[in-house]
């Protein structure tokens, strides 16, 4: 799946009922390298704190926390994708470009 989205993070308030949190950016797997949530500035941990879902679908999901772990009144809610940084070209020396280029 080719992840043409520019947009890799969404930011939210709690209000300390709810629990359902929209992303608008694809994801490949509901993991913890691909996701990063943040409540307050504090990393969340996947299945403890949250659950994610429609991974896979092009036009993103939700982030839902779990019972008793809902972000309180005025908290800030972060959502981040996070990507490996790839090089997808691979160029030789004493060839038409540099390496360095």
């Amino acid at each position: 799946m080719t992840v043409s989205s520019t947009s890799n993070k969404v930011s939210y308030t709690g209000n300390g009922s709810t629990a359902t949190f929209a992303y608008n950016f694809p994801i490949f797997a509901s993991e913890e390298s691909t996701l990063n949530v943040y409540v307050d500035g504090t990393k969340k941990t996947l299945t403890t704190h949250y659950t994610v879902t429609n991974a896979g679908n092009s036009s993103g999901g939700n982030v839902v926390f779990t019972s008793g772990n809902e972000p309180a009144n005025t908290a800030k809610v972060v959502i981040e994708r996070i990507l490996a940084r790839t090089q997808l070209s691979d160029w030789n020396n004493y060839d038409k470009y540099l390496s360095e280029t």
